[in-house]
């Protein structure tokens, strides 16, 4: 793939400090311009920069980036689901694997050719962008006909607010309503917007358990899973979000639909699918 470089307004960043705080993202985070490439060789390339090709911690040069590579294969570990292609796969493989079948909200045909994977942040406004503007494209054209599948992962870098609504999707998601809850989340707008009470509130809207919602919420499982995505997010590159895996290669950035459809269509091309008009 080309590099693209992320431009001011395409994502919010995580913020490194006091200085980063609230620029123009909510809570914590900052625009940039050119932090970093939008599209590039994807996750195969940076985990395996980190291992080497002579073993885990060969090559690591610190003690720093050996604890990160450590760190991602411990994550790995805890996110990979049992199948027969994964007990065989390299490392790398694992975890492309993890973040695209492990256990998580998605939508499309599990056969499908090409996989989205999203890193997201409920606070961002490049996020709710792709969310109003890209994905309703994307799905009406790839995800309904079988050719993509696309699946959420979390990262909440915005702040506490973003960790609290990140949860109680999660919670959503036990009660068979993920997709509705995220619907509900983008849509929403305000300074308190994602306050535990209006979080009980969109989830009774929605028809959702109310006792099984509110002990969800301070269960350590979904915070647990929202910080592992984050940690695993950051660990393979997403500097900001939105970020994308598509079929392991990165995207970053609120990037117009007819970029996520130049390189869908390519890749469906490239497969000898017979692509939705």
């Amino acid at each position: 793939m080309k590099e693209t470089r992320v431009t001011a307004d395409e994502g919010c960043l995580g913020g490194r400090g006091e200085e980063d705080r609230s620029r123009v993202c909510p809570g914590y985070g900052t625009h940039g311009s050119g932090w970093g490439v939008a599209r590039d060789g994807g996750i195969r390339r940076l985990v395996n920069a980190a291992h080497g090709k002579r073993g885990l911690m060969h090559g690591a040069g610190s003690l720093a980036s050996a604890w990160m590579t450590v760190v991602v294969i411990g994550l790995v570990a805890t996110l990979t689901v049992r199948t027969a292609g994964a007990e065989a796969a390299t490392q790398t493989e694992a975890l492309l694997e993890a973040l695209e079948r492990g256990p998580g909200p998605s939508r499309g045909s599990p056969d499908a050719p090409v996989t989205i994977v999203e890193f997201s942040d409920f606070q961002c406004s490049f996020c709710k962008r792709f969310w109003r503007d890209s994905l309703p494209r994307i799905e009406e054209k790839y995800i309904r006909t079988g050719s993509v599948r696309f699946v959420y992962r979390h990262l909440a870098i915005l702040g506490p607010p973003s960790v609290r609504a990140a949860i109680a999707a999660e919670c959503a998601h036990d009660q068979g309503k993920f997709w509705p809850y995220h619907d509900r989340l983008f849509a929403s707008a305000g300074l308190f917007a994602f306050s535990e009470s209006n979080l009980k509130r969109y989830a009774e809207e929605l028809g959702l358990d109310r006792a099984k919602f509110a002990a969800c919420l301070d269960a350590a499982g979904p915070r647990e899973k929202v910080e592992r995505e984050t940690v695993v997010g950051r660990a393979i590159g997403m500097t900001g979000t939105p970020g994308f895996l598509i079929n392991g290669g990165r995207l970053i950035g609120a990037q117009p639909y007819e970029v996520f459809d130049e390189i869908i269509e390519g890749m469906l091309k490239g497969a000898g699918t017979n692509r939705p008009q």
